[in-house]
């Protein structure tokens, strides 16, 4: 099976509250999208398409994958308004640059700390269900309220789970799901699953994945990702 995984990184960092992007900023002396690209480099992932915003190519080529030895890009094209629109472009992507893919993975940038054994978990997991996604169980009791504010109904944790990404897909699935739902409506569509939920009654399989696999959207989340990686670095000194 022939892998790449689509890079989404085209963040404006409104709720990070700085005029640089999030995935461009520093954490721990590398920009935020580097751990992202690394871990997929270190993968059996074969391909990599990095979307971004416009005239972020050149920034993205000479700081990060130039200056980091990324080898696996294939290309980097420029996102679109919605999250889906530069999901879209680059799925558009692995079409006109005939890059061999069978599998699909949908990722956002500002999530660093992906891991090759969740990246691998997916892989293995789409070969058979054609549609899985990183995820992770529920902590807290989640209640749903009713027009007032007040309490409703209380949902069984136990069936809850937190969608992370990567999002993992037969290509020709999620490129169809993509073609059908984006020339219609597309209110409402926050996470890939959606627009396969959209076109086809297709189950999607969870993978358990990590907490630590958040994403970086605000300034609190940098301290949590400084603290992810000196855990790390720590585990690793300790192992040694």
């Amino acid at each position: 099976m022939r892998t790449t995984a689509v890079i989404l990184s085209g963040g404006k960092g409104k709720r990070m509250g700085t005029a640089l992007s999030k995935q461009y900023l520093e954490l721990e002396g590398h920009p935020v999208l580097y751990y992202a690209l690394k871990t997929f480099e270190k993968s059996s992932v074969d391909n990599i398409v990095i979307v971004c915003g416009e005239g972020d190519e050149t920034y993205i080529r000479e700081n990060i994958t130039d200056k980091y030895n990324i080898k696996k890009i294939s290309a980097i094209v420029t996102g679109g308004k919605e999250r889906y629109n530069s999901v879209y472009n680059g799925l558009k992507a692995i079409e006109e640059k005939n890059i061999p893919t069978d599998i699909v993975l949908i990722h956002d940038g500002a999530r660093a700390f992906i891991t090759v054994e969740t990246i691998e978990q997916l892989i293995k997991c789409c070969e058979t269900e054609k549609a899985c996604v990183a995820a992770v169980r529920v902590k807290d009791t989640i209640k749903i309220s009713d027009e007032e504010g007040c309490i409703k109904e209380t949902m069984p944790r136990e069936n809850l789970w937190q969608i992370q990404t990567p999002q993992t897909f037969e290509y020709s699935l999620i490129k169809k799901a993509y073609d059908y739902v984006l020339s219609g409506d597309t209110s409402g569509i926050t996470d890939d699953a959606m627009v396969l939920e959209k076109y086809c009654d297709q189950k999607i399989k969870l993978v358990e994945a990590s907490y630590n696999n958040i994403k970086i959207t605000t300034p609190e989340d940098m301290i949590f990702g400084k603290a992810i990686i000196d855990s790390y670095i720590l585990q690793q000194t300790d192992e040694d």
